[in-house]
């Protein structure tokens, strides 16, 4: 099925553009092939589609068959899931065990629930008649689809981030221009093959754009043609999409960068605590927004925290992503590795100790890695405990109780997710305080296709998933009809 990944998906047409770029493995460095490099033009004719197919067919007018196309790409993709699965271990360098999780089994999974949702929502609801300034009206309140959608989404969980906004905006019923990641062109190509060969999903209703330009998702933000804007990314690109986006007054998702907390109580089993956060921050080599890079431990707890930590990183390393039993495997480029190597040379010069890591892994000479980290002796305010690293880097730092903790967990520009471990009354007590979208108390598991996901202050506007995120795509019209 997957023999050539280059193409765009452009108006229902498979477009194979003379520029290229290529995509590399990031385990071993090595081109795996080449995308096609989406020129302005382009994207200016997949923005076009998009806008005809919202204006012009009855896609938005019809549930019925948006369910039913849905349903026709959740198939496709769990048919060919293996075959993806090959893909994303190779392209984003994925763990094989995260895969079966939100790396992309649970993402198509999430499908079948959207459809249900879609199928199921109130798409109208009768609030009756009132006499609002002494007229008589019976009134209606109406969702429809906000418009054609720019999604723009970053390398590090392509199939999750793709179809978290695929899904509810065809569910909803707009058309969309997915602008993927320069670093996981292939996921997207993958993905626009699949809609093509295998779905009813009528000729521009998705279009699909691959290229090494930045500058592409600038003109899509900017386009007047574009109703509402999805981005998956970090926050100072988030302003700029913002920005951008004011000119023409367009509704806007943002799902932005993290610094998260996880905050071990005093009466934690912290054994368990560490190893929990330890596992987290390492995952995919640390490359998540929502994961947990700051540890707030007891003070007393302190040097056994941080001695606990270190040999769990130290237990799980680093491994080849095709391995079954890999947690961290490679950065997704070189510049990645470069920038997280620049953080690490910054913790040093703030006083920082390694408890353990602090550099490139022996023995992996070739690819992108980071050996799993633990930074001890930082203050609070400083760069490397305050902003977001995107690489395997776990700093740990002493609180004084719980008020100290909440304290220390809330002082931060973001606020996207947390955890708490401690005896469930006060740890629940504790989420409670935390200023973040998304909260893990004891362990406990957010991720959920029902479950809206979104951060405070600099880490997002609006929810992905659950309801929320649907309705996202959604706008709210009230009609009142005279009664006489």
């Amino acid at each position: 099925m997957f023999g050539d990944l280059s193409p765009l998906l452009i108006g229902g047409e498979l477009v194979y553009g003379p520029r290229r770029f290529g995509t590399l493995d990031p385990a071993t460095g090595d081109t795996l092939g080449e995308a096609t490099d989406a020129a302005p033009a382009d994207l200016d004719h997949a923005i076009a589609a998009a806008r005809q197919a919202f204006d012009s067919t009855t896609w938005a007018a019809d549930p019925a068959f948006r369910v039913r196309c849905l349903r026709q790409l959740h198939g496709a993709l769990t048919r060919h899931a293996e075959e993806l699965r090959e893909l994303t271990i190779a392209e984003a360098g994925a763990p094989r065990f995260l895969t079966h999780g939100a790396q992309l089994d649970a993402p198509v999974a999430d499908l079948a629930w959207v459809a249900d949702l879609a199928e199921d929502y109130l798409w109208e609801h009768d609030l009756g008649r009132a006499a609002p300034m002494g007229v008589t009206s019976k009134r209606r309140v109406v969702r429809e689809p906000a418009g054609v959608v720019g999604a723009i989404t970053p390398w590090n969980f392509p199939h999750q981030l793709n179809l978290a906004k695929l899904g509810p905006a065809l569910a909803a019923g707009c058309t969309l221009v997915l602008k993927a990641a320069p670093d996981t062109p292939w996921c997207a190509a993958a993905l626009g093959l699949l809609i093509r060969e295998e779905t009813d999903l009528p000729p521009g209703v998705v279009n699909i754009v691959t290229g090494a330009d930045h500058a592409l998702g600038a003109r899509l933000c900017a386009d007047p043609r574009v109703d509402l804007l999805s981005f998956t990314g970090s926050t100072a690109t988030g302003r700029t999409v913002m920005s951008a986006a004011a000119g023409t007054v367009k509704k806007v998702f943002l799902e932005l960068g993290g610094k998260s907390a996880f905050v071990v109580l005093d009466d934690a089993d912290l054994a368990a605590a560490c190893g929990y956060a330890a596992f987290a921050a390492v995952t995919h080599a640390g490359q998540g927004c929502a994961i947990t890079t700051r540890l707030l431990v007891p003070r007393e707890k302190y040097a056994e925290a941080a001695d606990l930590t270190a040999a769990t990183m130290r237990k799980l390393g680093t491994g080849d992503p095709r391995d079954a039993r890999t947690v961290c495997g490679p950065v997704i480029s070189a510049r990645q590795r470069d920038r997280v190597e620049a953080y690490l040379t910054l913790a040093a010069e703030e006083g920082g100790e390694f408890v353990t890591g602090g550099g490139r892994p022996e023995g992996r000479d070739r690819g992108f890695w980071i050996e799993p980290t633990l930074v001890a002796g930082l203050a609070p305010g400083s760069r490397t405990a305050t902003e977001e690293i995107f690489g395997p880097v776990l700093v740990i730092l002493p609180h004084d109780g719980d008020d100290d903790a909440v304290r220390l967990a809330n002082d931060s520009p973001y606020g996207l997710s947390g955890a708490v471990h401690g005896s469930p009354e006060r740890a629940r007590a504790v989420a409670r305080r935390l200023r973040t979208g998304t909260v893990s108390v004891n362990g406990g598991v957010w991720y959920s296709a029902d479950m809206p996901f979104g951060g405070y202050k600099q880490s997002g506007v609006g929810r992905e998933m659950g309801v929320a995120g649907f309705e996202e795509y959604l706008e709210t019209k009230a009609i009142a009809e005279g009664v006489r």
